[in-house]
């Protein structure tokens, strides 16, 4: 799926990482977003998608994405999207001297076949077709960047040899100031503020958020959830919709349209609590998710499930209390009013920095 233009990892993290490098031009196409005003004048930024996901409008995107090719002339061109992929491995074929990066975001093979967006009977075709295509890129790209460790050991295509891990860690927005340590936990009787930021889904737990929520208002009566981000399908989005409209204390911020990253960051600035209520599932189990690196970066305390790799990932900060979502019990009360959050505040490791350098050493490496 084309990423929005102003999407945190291409524009935010990949983006403004190369246009800080001397003499670079840096040119980000996508889906329609608002250019970011704090753009710096060597980010450019172009419009492929302007539809949903399904219209005809995708493949009108494809023939954008090739008269962009043509008349900016790359030499390095960064692939975030699968699809993309085809008019990338055309252009290269075309010219000499053409090198491209293929960003594996996803494990999207395993996607397909285990998150049921597809029918039943297209999923292993589709999946299969995906994968085939990943293989011969990765063939062909100078480099294959991979978001997640484990993506290593999964990804039958991503050979040692020729590929370097990125991970999602926060890149803060320009100008911020990120805090020293955690802020204090409110007393029982005041507002606790939770949050739900990212991706609206079933899958991401959207739903065990609410009901926690409204358990814990049994307990807490004066908590509040604020759930912020984009939901895919209309389906979800309006059972969400209805839960809200009877649920005081629950604020939907998006739903129906992306939300600006900014924004998302002033939430988690106000909160006191992160929620990470993921569904266990194949497709994130070895994952982990970007709002755990932002909550960390932030000192925002974490409510997580049971997932060996979190837990070792957030263990080192004291930073988060393993529930069981949705319930609650008086003993998580108690420990949350109770628990020292960040003693040594928050985690430089969580930061995009380290990552940032490792990618200026792979534009060097094919120049």
């Amino acid at each position: 799926m084309l990423k929005p233009l102003d999407d945190t990892r291409m524009f935010g993290k990949f983006g403004r990482t190369l246009a800080g490098r001397p003499d670079t031009v840096v040119h980000i196409a996508g889906r329609a977003a608002p250019h970011p005003a704090d753009a710096p004048a060597n980010l450019h930024t172009h419009t492929l998608l302007r539809g949903t996901r399904l219209s005809l409008d995708r493949l009108q995107a494809q023939l954008r994405y090739g008269q962009l090719l043509r008349q900016l002339q790359p030499r390095l061109v960064v692939v975030h999207a699968p699809e993309l992929l085809p008019l990338t491995l055309l252009w290269q074929a075309l010219g000499r001297g053409r090198h491209f990066l293929y960003d594996v975001r996803e494990n999207y093979a395993l996607n397909i076949r285990t998150q049921r967006v597809y029918p039943a009977w297209l999923r292993g075709l589709l999946a299969g077709a995906v994968r085939g295509l990943e293989t011969l890129a990765a063939r062909r790209a100078a480099r294959v960047l991979l978001a997640e460790r484990s993506y290593a050991a999964e990804l039958p295509f991503a050979q040692p040899e020729n590929t370097i891990v990125l991970e999602n860690k926060y890149q803060p927005q320009p100008g911020e100031t990120l805090p020293a340590q955690a802020g204090p936990m409110p007393a029982p009787g005041q507002p606790l503020r939770l949050l739900y930021s990212g991706t609206i889904s079933e899958l991401n737990g959207v739903f065990e958020a609410v009901a926690f929520a409204q358990n814990l208002r049994q307990h807490w009566p004066t908590a509040q959830l604020t759930i912020i981000g984009f939901c895919q399908q209309p389906a979800v989005l309006a059972r969400l919709l209805q839960l809200v409209a009877t649920e005081p204390g629950v604020v939907l911020i998006g739903g129906d349209v992306p939300v600006p990253h900014a924004r998302i960051v002033a939430e988690i600035q106000r909160s006191h609590l992160g929620l990470l209520p993921y569904r266990p599932h194949p497709s994130s189990a070895q994952c982990v998710p970007t709002k755990l690196y932002e909550y960390l970066a932030h000192a925002l305390p974490l409510l997580m499930p049971p997932n060996p790799l979190w837990q070792q990932v957030a263990a080192p900060y004291a930073s988060a209390i393993t529930v069981d979502f949705p319930h609650v019990s008086s003993e998580f009360v108690a420990e949350l009013t109770t628990r020292q959050f960040y003693p040594d505040g928050p985690p430089a490791a969580a930061l995009w920095a380290a990552e940032a350098i490792k990618l200026g050493a792979v534009v060097d490496s094919i120049r």
